[in-house]
């Protein structure tokens, strides 16, 4: 009889699983799997925190030294606004590192989709020093960041493009060149010197992609940190 309840039991269990496949797929859902995912690989000289859509993707995990490069996955939707805040090392009263060394900055990235850094990408620098280049009596201008600045209806019209700089310029470390960021270019603003804090911006536009999936996230990830 023992045996009987049990047997009864799993074919409870399988009927009861099976209703609740056959419901889901009656309702229309399709969840995105792994192979809907691509690979973004990013190097920032010296830390970077990223947002597509108005959502955090992705912080460094590494604020200074020694330089890395972030590989992960995401799951892309069109059209995909991308923001950046990027820093490099600078002490937020003289813009100095080292005490009395002008540092340099420079951020990279690629996705696997064929998304890559370039000038046509916005930057704005909201920390600039030491101005004019003086480390004896260094002085610094910085901006507040926008409230907003990675949200998708940003304006950043005004913003100038970003300067694409060469690998010599940047000098990055051994990370690099150890991952794959194909046809992208280091870019920063005007002033890879002297500005310290930047935001990048970009709109991927593909109007004719629509997703593989049904599902949407209902858990609010609006509160994550953005400065």
């Amino acid at each position: 009889m023992a045996d009987a309840k049990f047997i009864c039991g799993l074919l409870v269990g399988a009927l009861a699983t099976s209703a609740g496949v056959w419901t889901l797929s009656q309702r229309g859902v399709v969840k995105p799997t792994a192979g809907d995912t691509i690979q973004a690989n990013v190097y920032a000289d010296n830390w970077f925190m990223l947002y597509i859509n108005g959502k955090p993707v992705a912080v460094d995990s590494i604020d200074f030294l020694p330089h890395n490069v972030m590989s992960f996955d995401i799951l892309p939707e069109y059209p995909m606004t991308i923001a950046v805040l990027a820093k490099d090392n600078a002490d937020p009263k003289t813009g100095l590192e080292y005490g009395d060394h002008i540092g340099d900055g420079g951020f990279i990235l690629k996705f696997a989709d064929g998304t890559v850094t370039t000038e046509n990408w916005k930057a704005k620098s909201f920390f600039t020093g030491p101005l004019n280049r003086d480390v004896q009596s260094p002085k610094v201008s910085r901006q507040p960041l926008p409230a907003n600045w990675y949200a998708k209806d940003f304006d950043d019209s005004t913003w100038e493009n970003a300067t694409e700089y060469t690998t010599e310029r940047v000098n990055p470390k051994e990370s690099f060149y150890r991952a794959d960021f194909g046809s992208a270019k280091f870019i920063w603003t005007k002033d890879l010197d002297l500005d310290n804090t930047v935001i990048f911006r970009t709109k991927i536009e593909r109007p004719d992609w629509k997703p593989r999936w049904t599902t949407k996230p209902e858990l609010d990830v609006s509160g994550a940190p953005h400065s």
